[in-house]
């Protein structure tokens, strides 16, 4: 055998190795993620259907908060900064992700459900995947560099687990760690995590909520025999998607702003999730309906705004995405559990519904942009988002997909929610920004990165 055709047999035989080795390592820590997650969802359901046949629990959303305040300052030190933590671990290795992370956020996320906070799920999902997969990163005895491999993978996995959408969930894990940047490292091992998260969380007999995109029959144009898509509608998308970025940023900046004015003005700090609690309790009676409470997946009565209705004509009111957006940062910026993400959903899809009205456009495919882009835009992950709008959509609209999360994308700002996210090549193209916009990234990070070191010397000492 020629000696190139030997070393190329290697090479694939080394690759064809480490895909089998990784492929084992992760099976067992996506099957433990998916079934930690369809533990989850089966609780996050209950706890909302039950809040929904006792409306009364929804006063003692105050004292829930301080339940929680009080869980974390006592067993979660460590662990109070969530997915942020995963992804500061993955880029610098620290102190490591705490085990206890998963149990925390599990129930605190199922009791700010039950009392009625408007939070998410791919928070606690996200979290209960890094944590586990620290678990095993310390049993499989993995060095540094596979520690942050499998740290990806469990992000992939809570992901792709708790919405149903395995590829989403894959590039989602690579995609969010650093703005511009995509390493493939950890590309096949988050792959398999995010199916395996899947398969299993079907396997335990939980399912997912389904979404149908009416057929969108193109216009005759003075363009329809060169282009196989509608011009004016695609135009129409463009625009929407526009304010899809920008809800996108009016989140992010509301989620940190209202933390940031609660922990400057207010004390003691357990005070702060108590006032959130009275404040949602205050907007609900105010609004005269529970329709922006807890998930927003499921219905309370016939006629509430959620997801699934803002699919439909009249689905959803004018500003149901603004109070949407109130109720979720005054929930979560006050220190109550749970994810963004189906928050962004509802924005989204609430906010399509009213500018296909506006626009005269199909109410659903603006739902299902809506969806998606507020998503791609509030996260920095319009690849992910766009592979989203496949796996729960369908492909025919992919085109409109993506022009929907790229568009969000560029007009939702520099930062996004996750603060621990790094900025390597900026959204905005001007040399003199791009250097300034990397310069001031860069010494933000340095900082944080700084009083993340001494905390965790700080902490070391103490044990």
């Amino acid at each position: 055998m020629p000696v190139s055709e030997h070393l190329s047999v290697k090479k694939h035989f080394t690759v064809f190795k480490h895909l089998v080795r990784w492929t084992v390592i992760i099976l067992p820590v996506a099957f433990v993620i998916g079934s930690l997650v369809a533990l989850f969802l089966w609780l996050l359901t209950w706890a909302i259907h039950f809040r929904f046949a006792h409306p009364w629990l929804l006063y003692l959303l105050p004292l829930a908060g301080i339940a929680i305040y009080f869980a974390y300052n006592l067993y979660g030190k460590n662990a109070e900064k969530g997915n942020n933590l995963i992804i500061d671990e993955i880029h610098e290795a620290g102190g490591g992700v705490p085990k206890r992370m998963t149990p925390l956020v599990l129930l605190t996320t199922v009791v700010t459900h039950l009392f009625g906070g408007s939070a998410g799920r791919e928070g606690t999902a996200v979290q209960m995947g890094g944590s586990i997969a620290q678990v095993f990163s310390y049993w499989f005895k993995l060095n540094e560099v596979d520690t942050r491999v499998i740290l990806t993978a469990g992000i992939a996995a809570g992901f792709g687990a708790v919405f149903g959408t395995p590829l989403a969930g894959a590039i989602f894990a690579i995609e969010v760690l650093t703005l511009g940047r995509i390493q493939y490292t950890s590309l096949i091992p988050c792959l398999v995590a995010g199916i395996i998260g899947d398969i299993t969380v079907s396997g335990w007999g939980i399912h997912h909520t389904v979404y149908h995109i009416v057929i969108v029959k193109a216009n005759a144009l003075l363009f329809a025999p060169y282009m196989r898509i509608d011009l004016g509608l695609l135009i129409k998308i463009i625009i929407a998607s526009v304010a899809f970025g920008l809800a996108s940023m009016l989140f992010e900046k509301a989620v940190h702003g209202v933390k940031k004015v609660f922990n400057k003005y207010i004390y003691p700090k357990w005070a702060i999730p108590a006032i959130g609690g009275l404040i949602i309790i205050a907007l609900t009676f105010a609004i005269g309906k529970p329709d922006y409470l807890s998930l927003g997946v499921d219905a309370e009565y016939h006629g509430a705004v959620t997801i699934p209705s803002a699919f439909n004509a009249g689905g959803a009111d004018t500003w149901s995405w603004l109070w949407k957006t109130i109720y979720t940062t005054i929930t979560l910026g006050s220190g109550f559990k749970g994810g963004e993400v189906t928050p962004l959903f509802y924005i989204g899809a609430t906010l399509g519904n009213t500018l296909s009205g506006l626009m005269n456009a199909p109410v659903s495919l603006f739902a299902a942009l809506g969806f998606i882009a507020v998503f791609a835009g509030a996260t920095n992950t319009p690849l992910a988002s766009t592979f989203m709008g496949v796996e729960l959509f369908g492909s025919e609209y992919a085109l409109f997909f993506a022009v929907a999360c790229f568009t969000a994308y560029f007009f939702s700002g520099e930062s996004g929610i996750y603060s621990a996210q790094r900025i390597a090549i900026p959204k905005i193209f001007d040399d003199n920004l791009q250097v300034e916009s990397i310069a001031e990234a860069e010494q933000k990070r340095q900082k944080y990165m700084g009083r993340r070191l001494a905390k965790y010397r700080i902490s070391k000492k103490k044990k």
